[in-house]
């Protein structure tokens, strides 16, 4: 069998599984808050798991919770007692997010709900928990040294600042054009089909906002590391990482011989080891893939897609399109490539994308795809994707656009709401463009983004928090978007560049 069809055979079978596990095991939602009932109310006894990660800490008295999910207003719950507590619990899900506010404060701060560690199916599904997490903590290791080593390799590769100047130019304009179209696509989109409009979300304007003080300069700032090694711990510092690894393999180019040569030859031969590495992992990526799936689905399965249907559809449509007109269209007409034989070639990123939720942690696929099943030369490939893989963020972007609008159509249709101008519209592009530049590879990264974007707006920010119950799926549509970008890009600067063996497929 095919490597890509075993991927996909795991794939279905995780997903049969985990909807398996979830149908057979009952898993009640779980705070991770021990309460009591004492004079001054309900007081947190033990904070573990989802109400630690919220900051509540034993003592703090709860004055109320605020339920908000699939109602047409919020339902406030006055807490006097313990069973008051059970009984918002009975009524949540796993994945459900609840508004709790301490006595005496105005602010409430929000709690995901997770599945209960002690319940059956979060037993079942700890061995499929490990051996998923086991996989990604062994892509992840590849990351930083394969992004380092790669990059530096393709600009010393490249040969004098001219060819460099010339290869980069033409990579970041393609970057930077089909990002573009991507967000102005989702824009066209969500006014036309407006699915915030009417939504009853049960959220409002008055709702705890987050830190709206972060700003574009910081990434601009971040990009140049103060101590590169330092940078290197870091998978969340991969600007600084391509920042350095591009000066490095300029300055090899620079040195005379023979001492550019020698590092050059030492870098090369370390990037020839860790895609040695990386083929050894991959080989794993099938099982990887299978346990994966049945921990995502056995946790959440299906429910929590219920509710904002049309928000979903909306970013579907738009990542669909993109992926299937507008890149499609780039290949055929600017890189005269057929567009069926390359999508046919990269179907083993494509799955690793979608499985894993990662552009960063599919890179090592996305390489090895690109070199041998799309015949793009090392030297294009080592030079392209690892920069898109960073800043290369077409799904994202489109994304963050989508979900800002959505949730400022929503707030416009609640008491003094006010709707995005067109100027303000021209804002979140801008800001998304910039935000997919400065998002890393990881799941679900493009939602922390699209805070800063809600924050420069003044809209608050636990509509955000509302998108996490569909971020995944989501999320798992627009890695493959991203990595479908890059690889296509590649494509297109190999054209370029002359080579003739992407137009043979």
């Amino acid at each position: 069998m095919q490597f890509h069809w075993k991927v996909l055979a795991w794939m279905v079978a995780g997903v049969l599984v985990g909807l398996g596990l979830q149908a057979g095991l009952e898993a009640p939602a779980w705070s991770g808050a021990g309460l009591d009932a004492r004079p001054a109310g309900l007081v947190v006894t033990k904070s573990t798991g989802p109400a630690a990660r919220a900051g509540l800490g034993a003592g703090d008295a709860l004055e109320e919770v605020i339920v908000l999910r699939g109602r047409p207003e919020e339902h406030r719950v006055a807490l006097r007692t313990v069973d008051d507590w059970q009984a918002v619990l009975a009524e949540s899900e796993n994945g459900d997010t609840l508004w709790v506010r301490r006595a005496g404060e105005t602010a409430a701060i929000p709690l995901t709900l997770e599945m209960d560690p002690d319940s059956s199916r979060a037993r079942w599904i700890e061995p499929f928990a490990f051996a998923a997490d086991i996989f990604l903590s062994l892509l992840k290791l590849l990351i930083v040294p394969l992004v380092m080593s790669s990059i530096t390799t393709g600009v010393a590769g490249v040969g004098g600042m001219g060819d460099l100047r010339r290869l980069g130019g033409k990579t970041f304009v393609y970057y930077m054009g089909t990002s573009l179209l991507a967000i102005l696509l989702g824009q066209l989109l969500v006014n036309t089909i407006r699915p915030g409009a009417g939504a009853q979300l049960g959220l409002t304007p008055d709702a705890v906002a987050g830190d709206r003080n972060e700003n574009f300069v910081e990434i601009l700032r971040r990009m140049v590391p103060d101590n590169v090694f330092e940078a290197m711990t870091s998978n969340g510092a991969m600007l600084q990482i391509i920042f350095f690894s591009l000066l490095l393999g300029w300055a090899i180019t620079r040195t005379p011989e023979p001492y550019g040569k020698r590092i050059g030859d030492l870098v090369d031969s370390f990037f020839r080891v860790m895609m040695s590495m990386a083929e050894g992992i991959l080989a794993l990526l099938p099982y990887g893939v299978f346990a994966l799936l049945v921990k995502v689905v056995a946790g959440t399965g299906f429910g929590v897609f219920k509710p904002l249907l049309l928000y979903m559809f909306t970013v579907t449509l738009a990542l669909v399109l993109h992926c299937c007109v507008t890149l499609p269209v780039i290949l055929r007409f600017v890189a005269r490539i057929s567009p069926i034989g390359w999508l046919k070639a990269m179907a083993p990123a494509l799955m690793t994308a979608f499985s894993t939720s990662s552009s960063s942690m599919t890179l090592p696929v996305t390489m090895r795809t690109v070199e041998e099943r799309g015949k793009v030369s090392n030297r294009v490939a080592s030079f392209t994707l690892p920069l898109g893989a960073t800043i290369n963020m077409d799904g994202t972007a489109l994304y963050e656009c989508i979900g800002v609008i959505f949730l400022a159509q929503y707030y416009a249709g609640l008491p003094g709401g006010e709707a995005l101008t067109l100027g303000a519209q021209a804002t979140v592009v801008l800001l998304a463009l910039l935000a997919s530049i400065g998002s890393a590879g990881i799941p679900s990264a493009g939602l922390v983004m699209m805070l800063t974007i809600l924050s420069a707006l003044g809209l608050p920010l636990e509509g955000a928090a509302l998108l996490l119950a569909v971020d995944r799926p989501l999320d798992m549509l627009r890695t493959v978007t991203n990595v479908w970008s890059d690889s296509c890009g590649a494509a297109v600067v190999a054209r370029s560049e002359g080579e003739l063996g992407p137009a043979e497929l």
